[in-house]
């Protein structure tokens, strides 16, 4: 017995003809007509009696008829529900993410704009954090997502897929003499005031020991937290910031220009989730639409 079978009886009951029954379902008479009998022999039930080309409902036709119904509207719920699933409409009634701080401003604003227009009937909810609080937040499942930079190893709950990466670079003012060269030194900012993201971070220490190893005292006018305001500071002349690309191209529109910063370091980026948990649609959509922001984000122009 099949749900085709159940349309079929369905169908017959309310048409009471095979050639109705057939235009209705979109079907050949004979295949109406193999389907009621497949059914009838899968029951071991007569239910319909043959009068002169007429289809009588037998009394077990129309007991089971309700059983039917029932089933037929269960299914249609079903797929009705999955639809809304696909479509953002149902689901989780809500969505998770983790962003760095720098990513507030812009960047996220544009990704749910595209999000949710596929997507209207999720709710999401962001946390601005740092690396280490997304990972800690992915791991213990307060949220679904997390876009975070990738910084050693992470804890065996999360899977962590690479999304993007980015390359240090100086933000300097727009009119700065700085400006002028092709590429920027630990040398090349003797005596220059620095804003540098905040101590006791990996890439931080790394640039430290970039500055000690070409014998320069770094001259630190602020000391922040966010590339977002580090870009900003150096916006208002306040000084030269050294970033990772992926951030300073994020804060193309401020009145600044990037430089390469030598020797050449590499950052990679990364798409954080819980390890053997599969994302739901609305999850994975979200994460789709990040990357696409990325791309757009990233793209010279």
């Amino acid at each position: 017995m099949n749900i085709k079978q159940l349309e079929v009886l369905r169908t017959l009951l309310s048409t009471g003809s095979t050639i109705a029954a057939a235009k209705a379902m979109g079907l050949s008479q004979s295949g109406v007509s193999r389907l009621l009998a497949q059914l009838e022999a899968d029951l071991s039930l007569t239910l319909f009696a043959r009068d002169k080309g007429r289809l009588i409902p037998t009394p077990e036709a129309a007991l089971l008829a309700g059983d039917a119904e029932s089933v037929l509207l269960a299914v249609d719920r079903m797929a009705s529900r999955a639809e809304d699933l696909r479509t953002g409409a149902s689901g989780p009634e809500i969505v998770r993410i983790g962003l760095p701080s720098s990513m507030w401003e812009n960047f996220a604003p544009a990704m749910l704009v595209d999000y949710i227009r596929d997507f209207p009937g999720v709710r999401i909810e962001t946390f601005f954090e740092t690396t280490t609080a997304i990972n800690r937040l992915v791991e213990e499942r307060v949220i679904d997502i997390g876009f975070l930079r990738m910084e050693g190893e992470t804890g065996p709950g999360i899977a962590v897929d690479k999304v993007a990466s980015g390359e240090s670079v100086c933000v300097v003012p727009e009119d700065h003499p700085l400006a002028e060269l092709e590429e920027i030194s630990a040398k090349n900012l003797r005596n220059v005031p620095l804003i540098l993201i905040g101590r006791q971070r990996p890439n931080r220490m790394a640039l430290d020991q970039t500055f000690k190893r070409a014998g320069v005292k770094q001259m630190v006018k602020i000391e922040t937290h966010t590339n977002s305001s580090a870009c900003s500071y150096v916006a208002h002349g306040l000084g030269v910031a050294i970033i990772s690309s992926f951030y300073a191209n994020l804060y193309r529109h401020l009145p600044v220009v990037h430089r390469p910063f030598v020797p050449k370091a590499t950052q990679a980026f990364g798409l954080a989730r819980a390890s053997g948990i599969p994302l739901s649609i609305a999850a994975q959509a979200l994460s789709d639409a990040l990357k696409r922001q990325i791309q757009l984000s990233q793209r010279v122009q």
